[in-house]
């Protein structure tokens, strides 16, 4: 069985010969070495490069450990270019060659190669080599399946898909185990030995506790407003801890490099600026959160304002969350002022949504209740009510779409309805 990814299939195929190197990044198994080593190599050689001009080189097996050493790698690079035509090198966990930067600004200089690297860790790719290269380096970030993605291989309906995708999420591996208890146990165990200890080994902290506990934290707030002086405050009252607060920003900025989490921003959207307070934190995985805490937290519509969250990233949107000043008549009718949120301004270009997760709308109430924020903004971008109910997508008198989750997250498009 196999997943296409043709949303980062195609961002390579435009990215091909830009004289800047790909930088596939992304959380540990969410697919970088398949898309890479497989995809767009058939896609390679399904167009006419010959298999001899393909230079594939997997630094994390044993057997090319010798290839982290800068000399060996470009020695070897060297020899496999034998004639004028079109190379490709694929190099896979770069962070493990030594003088990375140095060695890819090198082969930069080789006007016949067009060279694609993966790694798993954004300290070393998003930030460091994108600088190091000063416009040449390229980053394609891959995310765990999407919903869209994992109905292309789930036998059965979207509602049963749903429900599975809400609960074991996207990671590859998962999507293709056979039943839940293998799904859990592998989740469990991804987490526990792969990414803490990676983040563990590679940021050499001690306070393993703190940092177990900082995730539970997070895990347990996905969605909600806080900031890490709250964060804090819970460590001193709940955890009992007297960790800083320093600390605590600091191992977030660990997790966020290792993708396990963003941290979205919130926007006034009337005085068009950052609000610097409270934040919201989103996991890139929200089968891994779920395994995190046991499974026994899957509040529904949480996990669902996370899907369409990583979604709307998938789709290349910068995302934010969106603050609104507004007049409510409180149960004595006086007018008070009031902040109200806007789940998510989505921007790419031109384009800007303001989007709205609602689980369900059972009533005009509740109907009434999440368009109060919408209705508080004067700009002419498209404002969408994104529930879970079966509905067919339609516009009410006040311009406001609303759509079935459903809808949105299985039509490509679906946004431009």
């Amino acid at each position: 069985m196999e997943i296409k990814r043709d949303i980062y299939l195609n961002k390579l195929i435009e990215r091909m010969h830009n004289g800047m190197v790909k930088v596939i990044t992304g959380i540990r198994r969410a697919g970088k070495s398949y898309l890479l080593f497989n995809i767009f190599k058939n896609y390679l050689i399904d167009s006419g490069i010959p298999e001899s001009h393909i230079i594939e080189v997997e630094l994390d097996r044993y057997e090319n450990k010798k290839y982290r050493n800068p000399e060996n790698i470009l020695n070897f690079i060297k020899t496999e270019i034998t004639d004028a035509g079109d190379y490709y090198l694929f190099l896979d966990e770069i962070q493990l060659l030594e003088d990375f930067e140095a060695v890819l600004n090198s082969l930069l200089h080789t006007e016949n190669l067009d060279i694609y690297v993966t790694g798993s860790n954004s300290k070393f790719l998003s930030k460091d080599v994108i600088t190091e290269f000063r416009g040449r380096g390229d980053e394609v970030h891959i995310y765990p399946v999407n919903f869209r993605e994992f109905m292309s291989v789930y036998n059965g309906d979207c509602y049963n898909g749903w429900a599975e995708y809400v609960k074991y999420g996207g990671l590859p591996n998962t999507v293709k185990l056979k039943n839940d208890n293998q799904k859990t146990d592998y989740l469990k165990r991804l987490f526990e030995e792969t990414y803490i200890k990676d983040i563990l080994e590679r940021n050499h902290i001690e306070k393993i506790q703190e940092m177990n506990d900082l995730i539970n934290v997070l895990a347990s707030s996905i969605g909600s407003l806080t900031n890490s002086s709250r964060i804090e405050s819970t460590f001193r009252s709940v955890i009992h801890s007297d960790i800083s607060l320093n600390t605590i920003r600091t191992y977030i900025e660990y997790l966020k490099e290792a993708f396990l989490i963003n941290e979205v921003n919130r926007y006034d959207v009337k005085g068009r600026k950052y609000i610097g307070a409270a934040l919201k934190y989103y996991f890139e995985d929200v089968g891994l959160r779920n395994a995190r805490l046991g499974f026994r937290q899957l509040e529904e519509n949480h996990l669902m304002e996370n899907i369409i969250y990583n979604e709307l990233c998938i789709r290349g949107f910068q995302v934010d969350v969106g603050v609104i000043q507004r007049r409510i008549r409180n149960p004595q009718s006086i007018q008070e002022k009031k902040l109200l949120e806007i789940d998510f301004v989505a921007n790419k270009g031109s384009k800007r949504y303001y989007i709205q997760s609602a689980f369900s709308i059972p009533d005009d109430e509740k109907r009434n209740q999440e368009k109060s924020s919408l209705l508080g903004i004067s700009d002419s971008f498209k404002k969408i009510i994104l529930v879970k109910d079966v509905i067919k997508p339609w516009h009410d008198n006040d311009g406001v779409l609303t759509m079935s989750l459903f809808d949105f997250l299985l039509g490509e498009n679906s946004l431009d309805y």
